[in-house]
């Protein structure tokens, strides 16, 4: 993991333009992703300044994904969204499990948070155990609320709580 950088600009639409990808992920993700996606995204990774919450995945050297952290506020303040996609020529490499434990050590020492969360569409099992491996728990299933590309399916709530203590409080 690293942070993404001005030369990840041309390799962004070549290895995010897949529909294996973007079928995975919310309407957010842009399909097909373009130059100016790239644009768009380096310019708001750039102004996350010393806190960075938006990973670059390398593999061998190579931009092969992304990883990223949301960070929730008002009533739900000190909980984080995890999210993350890999390249397809990449799955099945424990690249997404590898990126995920240091994702989660990263938002854990990094930010006061008292819970990781994240989502996955049901047809995406891989996913899925993916979370499983580094710990975080299926909580619960909304049956049938994921339209993309015209087909439904579930969407699956998996999430981690902070593993030092419990949560965290002001005084």
């Amino acid at each position: 993991m690293r942070p993404f950088a001005p030369g990840d600009r041309d390799t962004l639409p070549r290895i995010a333009s897949d529909e294996r990808i973007w079928r995975n992920l919310t309407d957010l993700f842009p399909h097909p992703y373009t130059l100016e996606d790239a644009d768009y995204w380096l310019g708001l990774c750039e102004k996350e300044g010393d806190q960075t919450r938006s990973f670059a995945i390398e593999f061998e050297g190579q931009l092969v994904g992304g990883i990223g952290l949301d960070l929730l506020e008002g009533e739900k303040a000190g909980v984080g969204n995890v999210g993350y996609w890999i390249t397809p020529d990449f799955w099945n490499r424990g690249i997404a499990t590898e990126a995920l434990r240091a994702m989660t050590r990263y938002a854990f020492r990094s930010f006061p948070l008292r819970r990781l969360q994240a989502n996955v569409f049901g047809w995406n099992p891989a996913s899925g155990r993916v979370l499983e491996k580094c710990g975080y728990r299926l909580e619960g299933r909304f049956r049938g609320v994921i339209v993309k590309g015209g087909d439904v399916t579930d969407e699956l709530w998996y999430g981690l709580e902070r593993p030092d203590h419990g949560p965290v409080t002001r005084t």
